[in-house]
């Protein structure tokens, strides 16, 4: 005798016939496979690199000793924990990150103010502001280490015209200032970034909070420090999280300003992780040190969400 389907009786929730998967189910089952290629595609150029990369960092991997290669377990890690050069380099990256991302976060939410109001060529100045961050990080390095050359740049000249110190000075010659003309490139460069993820959580803020704000006797100040921050800590979370790795992960601004130099003094850990890889040829090290700056990176990232869920950081 053939089965009744199944009917809804008035007032009750239908019920699909026993065995067979909900419509949940199945828009769940589509979707997954609608998206397995695009999982598939994210290990093969993600995780395969990833893991080989451990593999190869638990190896005594040189290609100018090919018959010495063979597996050393944690040495080279040890190796990474005692090496002076590298915690020197380390030293410098957190330092950089520290002073470039927290100005680019200022700079950032300013703009991103800025541009968030109404006024003539708007639509013009936000495109324009994006021109730096659309320019190759190589080609601008080029023009910011340009700009501060001694014979062809013209800072050195504008500084001689208002006579402020420094007309004279030979940055790129120099441990300490020749980190300024690369913090002002990446700077320029990847504030507009900044900018625009700030000007995308501005834009998802309700315009009657500030009116309840200026009703309630609040100055602009106080409406940006109790409304618009507590708002945007999701957004500024995202921001952080992309420039801290961004930055901690520089590699090409110094590779063509500076090289490292003079000395070691602008050398950066993946500088030092590309010296290890294609001058020393030695991969086992190399391949160590990049999951040391991966791991360093995980728990930065960790600590920027644990600290924004708290909440700690806006409160007035």
């Amino acid at each position: 005798m053939a089965s009744r389907p199944a009917t809804r009786v008035p007032g009750q929730a239908f019920r699909p016939r026993p065995g067979r998967p909900s419509y949940t189910a199945r828009r769940a089952r589509v979707g997954y496979i609608f998206i397995a290629p695009a999982v598939i595609m994210l290990a093969l150029v993600s995780v395969y690199p990833l893991v080989y990369n451990i593999w190869l960092s638990l190896h005594h991997e040189v290609l100018t000793d090919p018959f010495a290669n063979r597996f050393t377990g944690l040495a080279n890690y040890h190796l990474l924990l005692t090496d002076t050069e590298f915690w020197g380099d380390f030293g410098r990256t957190i330092l950089f990150t520290a002073i470039s991302v927290s100005i680019e976060l200022m700079l950032g939410m300013v703009l991103a103010l800025v541009v968030n109001q109404k006024f003539r060529a708007r639509a013009l100045v936000r495109a324009s502001i994006l021109i730096p961050w659309a320019i190759p990080t190589a080609v601008s390095a080029m023009l910011w280490k340009m700009f501060f050359d001694q014979r062809t740049g013209f800072v050195d000249f504008f500084l001689g015209v208002l006579h402020l110190p420094g007309s004279h000075q030979v940055w790129f010659n120099s441990p300490f200032w020749a980190w300024l003309p690369i913090i002002l490139s990446d700077m320029w460069k990847n504030t507009p970034f900044v900018a625009l993820l700030l000007l995308a959580g501005l834009q998802g803020i309700p315009a009657e909070l500030y009116e309840s704000a200026r009703i309630d006797g609040a100055t602009g100040w106080q409406s940006f420090w109790r409304v618009t921050l507590p708002l945007m800590k999701p957004t500024i979370l995202v921001a952080l999280v992309f420039r801290t790795l961004s930055a901690l992960l520089i590699f090409d601004t110094i590779f063509v300003m500076t090289g490292g130099g003079p000395g070691v003094s602008t050398e950066v850990v993946s500088y030092y992780n590309w010296y290890q890889f294609m001058t020393s040829l030695n991969f086992g090290y190399g391949a160590a040190i990049s999951v040391g700056i991966t791991i360093i990176a995980m728990i930065l990232a960790f600590l920027y969400v644990r600290l924004l869920r708290q909440g700690g950081g806006f409160q007035a």
